[in-house]
């Protein structure tokens, strides 16, 4: 196998990929401003920590659309789990008006969905293109 998309591991050769979206709490439009800046610069460094790499990110005020590449002995929801976890904490810690607004910053629930190589170009697309609709 000789195709630069394929990540190599001792013993491993993958191309394992999602496009992920969560939400706030009642969909509420939060993500934005600073909120939105500490948010992408939390997801970077769980991403990093996670050995997870963020092919493409877009904040909305009411969602986030993420697209990573991952090792397939990681857990998905785990990974997902660490974004929301960490973010929320630090977020309600950051900005009180969060806290006084909703019980928690992220809905329980999430989409995620397996994206296989020939389909990478046209998620990263749509997803930069989030907030030009």
């Amino acid at each position: 196998m000789s195709n630069d998309k394929y990540i190599y591991k001792k013993g491993l050769v993958y191309l394992n990929q999602y496009h992920v979206v969560f939400c706030p709490k009642y969909r509420r439009k939060v993500l934005v401003g600073d909120i939105e800046k500490d948010l992408r610069k939390i997801f970077y460094e769980v991403a990093k920590e996670n050995d997870v790499e963020i092919k493409a990110l877009e904040i909305m005020p009411d969602h986030v659309h993420m697209f990573i590449s991952c090792d397939p002995r990681q857990h998905i929801h785990k990974l997902i789990q660490a974004f929301k976890g960490r973010s929320s904490r630090i977020l309600r810690e950051k900005y009180p008006s969060l806290k006084s607004r909703l019980p928690s910053l992220w809905t329980r629930s999430y989409f995620c969905c397996t994206v296989g190589h020939l389909s990478e170009e046209a998620v990263i697309k749509y997803i930069e293109n989030q907030k030009n609709v």
